[in-house]
């Protein structure tokens, strides 16, 4: 049979059945035929068999649906590939955490062994010292019962023995030979008839034991406890009236409730929460956070003067909702026109971030670590006002004379506000070497710079982080006797030990402090660590290991209210400065209360927030007052002698100060960026 042969242009149908390529744009519905258009209505390729059944759907040519569908399909990857640097960072972030925590069960297991290795040896040594008590108690006892014994016994054996002479001479034939025996036996008979033998006990038979161990069991049952929260940084929030009305001078509070990651209330305290009051030009005013223990927290805060703020929100280091917030601090005077002008509905329209604040001139201290306490001190119609000597920058020593100021000039003033060297950003603590070294602990550039005396730059170190031999936010120094730089890292919450070159040795206190502000050195070489989190004093050998601790949080005069720094003095006795309590107390090495000086207030010898703490050769002790700006000299006994003349370049909100060696004293001006130097007659 001969094959049909067709022309191209033939016309029949069997001509007009196009067969698609396999595998490309084939229809689905109908095999080796030719999708060319989409149906937007379904979603699908159609053919033109499939064309009459989407008569009223809108199509559009295939090759540019599946055009769309690439860009969208790209687009989509895009927005979920720019997800994997977030996920990385968290991945990153959420594995530090975890190894923080392991880390610090790894010191809480090695906390609970030690501290119960101390119970144990304890109990031992009591174990020995009863029974060493038990052997000399029953020694002495036994000693004058057995001399009673031996005294008896021979008494006993005398009588016994005359008595049997006397028995046998009765028994012979009386006679004149017999005579003189007989008339000494009568004579030895009536010796014994009256000599005296101890025949009433001279000794009893007691020996108790008085073990009250009931007291000592419920102690050890309930011995230590596991303090942890479930609160998370992304669901927690703050409210309250610190972010509706922040009023210069005058204590303000924000309630921060801690929720877990379902965003349920916590109902227990002990989360770690660090807030943080950014001044316009990057100092940091300080507050306190008060524990409420059900799962919130109070801060108050007080703002020295007007402008634009920051405030810093941050649970376990991370920012909470919101966080940080915008204020905007204005005078009495401004507050009041506006809520004259303004009614009560638009006097304060608060975003979530942004807070415009209005208030009262009042005093320039942060709280006192109660709110009530500092709404009362801030509503006090009797307490002076003290704003108005603050003019610009400068809160101001006091221009009135005193009885006996010391009229020392400043020599010089190094720092400006930066990053370079010799500038700073919030510098905190002082130290002084006795090689003539000025050291100086640069919080918000993470960095120590250690000058000469006479104010050379001599080198810096510090590189920012969470690692160990990093530094987070540095705020103490002090120098060994070894050499050996030691540092607070009130961030990272352990205490840094350096070389004198800078070079990282070893930490201490991690997993035991909270928040340390001040370290210093006693004269056993111990290391002091101010905790200003939870108000306690901490005392370590170099090694790490804890020697003891003292202090809580209160207004009792063995606690603390944030303190700041410490000294020691020629008795080492240790030198706290108590910062919302307006004191200075000075404790002997164990922890007890030795002396406690200060007042809330600007005349002599009263503090508006003691911070930075020195002691010279004679005992006197040299107190920078944060609150009135100025420098505080008292004799060792706490009574007030003069002050520092800072009047021709004055302080701004003072932190660390120190002695150098050759006599002067050096104070960090934090809210002037520098550091300055004074004569200092001794």
């Amino acid at each position: 049979m001969e094959a049909h042969q067709h022309s191209p242009d033939s016309s029949s149908e069997d001509c007009t059945v196009l067969e698609a390529p396999p595998g490309k744009n084939t229809c689905p519905q109908h095999a080796g035929k030719v999708a060319d258009l989409y149906c937007l209505t379904c979603e699908c390729a159609l053919c033109e068999d499939c064309v009459s059944d989407h008569e009223e759907h809108p199509k559009v040519p295939l090759s540019e649906a599946l055009e769309q569908h690439r860009s969208s399909l790209q687009e989509r990857l895009g927005i979920v590939q720019s997800r994997l640097p977030q996920i990385s960072d968290a991945l990153s972030f959420v594995k530090e955490i975890l190894q923080q925590l392991t880390n610090q069960r790894a010191s809480i297991e090695e906390d609970i062994q030690s501290s119960f290795e101390d119970l144990h040896k304890q109990l031992d040594v009591r174990k020995s010292v009863l029974l060493m008590e038990l052997e000399v108690t029953y020694g002495l006892k036994q000693k004058v019962l057995q001399a009673q014994v031996d005294n008896l016994v021979r008494g006993e054996e005398d009588i016994t023995a005359t008595c049997t002479q006397t028995e046998e001479a009765l028994a012979g034939e009386a006679c004149v030979a017999s005579l003189q025996a007989e008339r000494e036996l009568g004579e030895r008979l009536a010796e014994l008839a009256s000599f005296g033998l101890p025949c009433q006990p001279e000794e009893n038979d007691q020996l108790d034991l008085v073990m009250e161990t009931d007291g000592l069991r419920k102690s050890i049952h309930n011995l230590g406890t596991i303090v942890t929260t479930s609160a998370v940084a992304s669901q927690s929030e703050a409210m309250g009236a610190g972010l509706e009305q922040c009023v210069v001078g005058n204590p303000s509070s924000v309630t921060i409730v801690t929720r877990d990651k379902s965003g349920g209330a916590c109902k227990s305290g002990n989360a770690i929460l660090s807030a943080e009051v950014f001044t316009p030009d990057g100092s940091i005013v300080d507050g306190e956070i008060v524990d409420h223990k059900n799962g919130t927290y109070e801060f108050v805060y007080t703002l020295p003067k007007e402008g634009n703020f920051s405030l810093a929100l941050r649970l376990y280091d991370q920012h909470i909702k919101g966080s940080p917030f915008k204020l905007t601090v204005t005078k009495a005077l401004e507050a009041e026109v506006e809520q004259r002008i303004l009614p009560p509905s638009l006097s304060l329209q608060v975003s979530p971030s942004t807070t415009t604040a209005t208030s009262s001139i009042a005093n320039a201290t942060p709280s006192t670590g109660s709110s009530e306490g500092a709404k009362r001190r801030g509503k006090s119609p009797g307490q002076k006002k003290k704003g108005s000597k603050r003019a610009s920058s400068a809160l101001g020593t006091p221009r009135r004379k005193t009885q006996n100021p010391i009229e020392d000039d400043l020599i010089f003033r190094i720092g400006t506000k930066g990053r370079n060297k010799g500038e700073f950003t919030n510098l905190q603590g002082v130290a002084a070497s006795s090689n003539g070294r000025i050291l100086i602990a640069d919080s918000n550039n993470q960095c120590v710079q250690i000058f000469s005396n006479e104010g050379e730059f001599k080198s810096r170190f510090g590189v920012r982080g969470r690692s160990p031999g990093q530094l987070q936010r540095p705020t103490g120094v002090a120098v060994h006797p070894s050499g050996d730089i030691i540092i607070a890292d009130y961030d990272n919450k352990w205490v840094s030990i350096f070389s004198s070159e800078g070079k990282f040795k070893a930490k201490l206190g991690s997993g035991r402090l909270m928040g340390p502000k001040g370290v210093s050195v006693d004269q056993n070489g111990h290391v002091i660590v101010v905790d200003n989190k939870s108000c306690t004093v901490f005392i370590f050998q170099l090694t790490g290991k804890l020697i003891t601790k003292f202090g809580s949080r209160g207004n009792g005069d063995k606690q603390f209210a944030g303190p700041h720094f410490a000294a020691v003095n020629n008795n080492n006795e240790i030198i706290v400065t108590d910062f919302h309590n307006h004191s200075v107390k000075v404790f002997t090495p164990e922890g007890e209360l030795v002396l406690k000086f200060g007042s809330n207030g600007e005349g002599n010898g009263q503090f508006n927030a003691p911070t930075g703490v020195a002691v010279d050769v004679n005992g006197n002790i040299i107190v920078a007052d944060w609150g009135n700006s100025r420098i505080q000299v008292f004799d060792g006994s706490g009574s007030f002698l003069s002050y520092i003349n800072t009047s021709a370049d004055p302080l701004y909100g003072p932190q660390g100060l120190a002695l150098t060696s050759d006599g002067h004293v050096v104070v960090a001006d934090s809210g002037n960026h520098c550091f300055k130097v004074y004569r200092y007659l001794q």
